[in-house]
């Protein structure tokens, strides 16, 4: 937690004595009453956090605005779902790199189940962005979608340079690719790859295919290495 962050309904009263950010404040931090640390509100400024009171009910803090964060790279992530606890990884990690919109779709190739599980319903994803961004230091959370299929994700980035990673069927690396416009979906396909239709599918809507080299990376290794070469290539990283 390099930057605590706070829902603005959580101001206005005493924060938990068990929450993980009380425990981070008096424990990791050491904060005593009078001291202060680096904090902000979720989609707001960025500033200062007094600690006025610590008892066994929670601590009681008074929050000082100073600046608003920069705003989130114009790039989306669109990923197949997967097992849920690389799609936790993927989630935190794209949001400290600071991506606008994450998406999740259902694969020709992936389990069904996979986009069915909690951490897809109910928000349960939220946690994982709030890690990200307080890692990042950051009070930024990017949007996240559910799709059915990759056929609903092509049409909801018209707008956007949408590419593919494909560690079989590449045209070129990635380190090669050039930015042709203001903001770039990035698609990573399933653990298994690719179907020959979606594969279709991408290639007639436009889509490049592009590589990370000859080593078969876990999706979740390919997503944030890929995401890593695109913010290198658009000078966000």
């Amino acid at each position: 937690m390099n930057l605590v962050l706070f829902e603005p309904a959580e101001l206005e009263r005493p924060l938990p004595a068990d929450d993980p950010r009380a425990l981070h404040i008096t424990g990791v931090l050491g904060r005593r009453p009078g001291d202060a640390f680096d904090a902000g509100v979720v989609d707001g400024p960025r500033g200062k956090a007094m600690l006025l009171e610590a008892t066994e009910g929670g601590l009681l803090v008074r929050f000082e605005p100073l600046e608003e964060p920069p705003p989130l790279h114009p790039v989306v992530l669109a990923f197949a779902a997967c097992r849920p606890v690389s799609a936790q990884r993927m989630l935190r990690e794209a949001t400290s790199l600071g991506v606008e919109s994450i998406w999740t779709f259902g694969a020709d190739k992936a389990e069904r189940g996979y986009l069915e599980a909690s951490l897809w319903s109910a928000a349960g994803w939220r946690p994982f962005l709030l890690a990200g961004a307080m890692q990042a230091f950051s009070t930024r959370l990017p949007t996240v979608e559910k799709f059915a299929t990759l056929d609903a994700v092509v049409p909801a980035a018209a707008g956007l340079e949408m590419l593919a990673l494909d560690n079989y069927e590449a045209g070129r690396p990635l380190r090669e690719w050039t930015p042709a416009a203001a903001r770039t979906a990035v698609a990573v396909g399933p653990e298994r790859g690719w179907s020959a239709r979606e594969r279709a599918l991408l290639r007639a809507a436009g889509v490049g295919l592009y590589g990370l080299g000859e080593r078969v990376l876990r999706s979740d290794t390919a997503c944030l290495a890929g995401l890593a070469l695109v913010l290198a290539r658009r000078a966000l990283l």
